[in-house]
């Protein structure tokens, strides 16, 4: 055997039990009694001490001087890369600080959800306190000489930094800020009206699973606090949530989550348990659940199809036609929570936690004073007080459980699926008609041929200019936002 075949079977099997440590997260989101937290942060720290030892191994450090590079092909130079990186990260961090980050946002989960039920942020103070503490001390470890931040950032958007963000954020806001402005003094379109019964809402979520591709064989929908996806090869597995007076929470948190799924689902075969048998990036992840949702999901074309089902389903619930459902489902509304935030202001969001978890990290903002600084740049933002803090700096489960340098790929996802979506429509001409009819098959088989089947053969920029033939800009994101929120609003 190999020094190249030998790191591959170890990593094959380190694989599995990262997958294992995965399930374990899923079952604490979805099925786990909640007195087993305590025990459940336990497993979890004993497994990532397992992990970490493995990713940490040094016959990694000697099989990876022993190959020969120069005589690899394009798979297995991407695999060895990706080994190295990892390497290379997790040798900087000690075992037992790895331990300690598994065992604490494993356990803070729970009593976020308890701080966020009661509206209670002083009393999830002293638990945020020690999951930044950590991550302050991993980003140093990680970093070296350099920024902190930007080392907790490679986690999740391998190659990208704080600054280049900056830039691209900085692009982005005053455009997103003024088309929000111009849109909010038009009047708002009419919303839905009624009580959606639950039971319908899955049933027909599950539909949409189907619709965009979703196979149920390797995975299925549960029910979650806050939907994720979870998996990867051939148990890919998501959550959604309902909402009685707002069917679409549910019916695009289950687009969005398949979009993630069918990624995973996606990605060939031939790489399963390895490194780039998975999503390239998060950035490139968020990329795929944004196109399903947005610029496929909330088309014009696809919510006429939409329509027709809803009207199958509940009946007559305020909306006439398939123009007044359309202008509906895209509604720019006030509101709080970023999940739930139209396309037009879903950024704001983003860039409002990136900007103050950089000062956490950075120690320019002390958890004790986070509520202020969150209401008080919302209220900067968008116009209006936070009234609670379950619709302030409580809504997102990330920073309970350490995942500092996230926030900013759901923008990059986003600014990605513009990109995208301008190849899509020049390569699918049908597209329109086929969305029309709940036919997504020739888009997301653009999207598995282009994109997904390649999992993390490049790094997550070379992703998307492979699939489009251009590197990522903001551009193709605002003109699509322009023309689609300009036409519904006649600005």
């Amino acid at each position: 055997m190999t020094a190249y075949d030998s790191l591959m079977a170890f990593q094959r099997e380190t694989e599995a039990l990262g997958q294992i440590a995965g399930r374990l997260g899923w079952d604490q989101e979805t099925m786990m009694p909640r007195g087993a937290a305590h025990q459940r942060g336990e497993e979890m720290a004993a497994l990532q001490s397992v992990l970490h030892a493995r990713r940490t191994d040094a016959r990694i450090g000697d099989w990876l001087t022993t190959i020969d590079r120069a005589a690899l092909d394009p798979v297995a130079t991407a695999q060895l890369r990706e080994i190295t990186r990892s390497f290379q990260r997790n040798t900087k961090v000690p075992t037992k600080l790895a331990a300690e980050i598994a065992r604490v946002t494993s356990k803070s989960q729970g009593e976020w959800a308890e701080a966020r039920s009661n509206e209670d942020f002083k009393a999830f103070v002293p638990t945020l306190e020690r999951v930044v503490a950590l991550r302050q001390e991993e980003g140093q470890a990680l970093a070296d000489s350099g920024d902190p931040y930007d080392a907790l950032l490679q986690d999740y958007e391998p190659g990208t930094t704080a600054a280049e963000l900056d830039e691209m954020f900085g692009a982005l806001r005053p455009r997103l800020t003024a088309l929000r402005s111009a849109i909010l003094e038009k009047p708002a379109p009419k919303a839905v009206d009624g009580a959606f019964d639950e039971a319908a809402q899955l049933a027909l979520s599950q539909q949409l699973a189907l619709d965009f591709g979703y196979d149920m064989n390797t995975g299925r929908i549960d029910k979650a606090v806050h939907p994720f996806s979870s998996g990867s090869g051939q148990d890919v597995r998501i959550t959604t949530r309902t909402n009685i007076a707002d069917p679409f929470n549910c019916f695009y948190s289950t687009i969005h989550e398949v979009g993630h799924a069918a990624y995973e689902q996606g990605v060939s075969g031939a790489y399963a348990l390895t490194p780039i048998g998975q999503g390239a990036s998060m950035g490139v992840h968020e990329s795929q659940s944004r196109i399903y949702e947005n610029q496929l999901g909330r088309s014009r074309a696809f919510t006429g199809y939409l329509f027709g089902k809803m009207r199958d389903a509940f009946g007559d619930f305020g909306i006439d036609d398939e123009d007044s459902f359309y202008a509906a489902v895209n509604r720019i509304h006030a509101g709080y929570i970023r999940t739930e935030a139209d396309e037009v202001q879903y950024n704001l969001h983003v860039l409002l936690r990136f900007d103050l978890e950089r000062q956490l990290i950075a120690g320019d903002l002390q958890v004790a004073d986070l509520e202020d600084a969150w209401n008080s740049r919302f209220e900067a933002d968008f116009g209006y007080a936070v009234d609670k803090p379950s619709n302030g700096c409580l809504q997102d489960v990330h920073w309970s459980v350490g995942l500092f340098g996230y926030f900013a790929t759901y923008t990059l996802g986003n600014v990605y699926a513009g990109c995208l979506y301008e190849s899509l429509r020049d390569a699918v001409p049908s597209l329109d008609a086929d969305l029309a009819q709940g036919n997504t098959s020739n888009a997301t088989a653009w999207l598995r041929d282009n994109l997904q089947q390649h999992g993390g053969l490049r790094t997550p920029r070379d992703t998307i200019a492979h699939a489009t033939g251009a590197s990522p800009s903001e551009g193709p994101l605002l003109a699509y936002l322009d023309a689609k929120f300009g036409a519904l609003y006649q600005r």
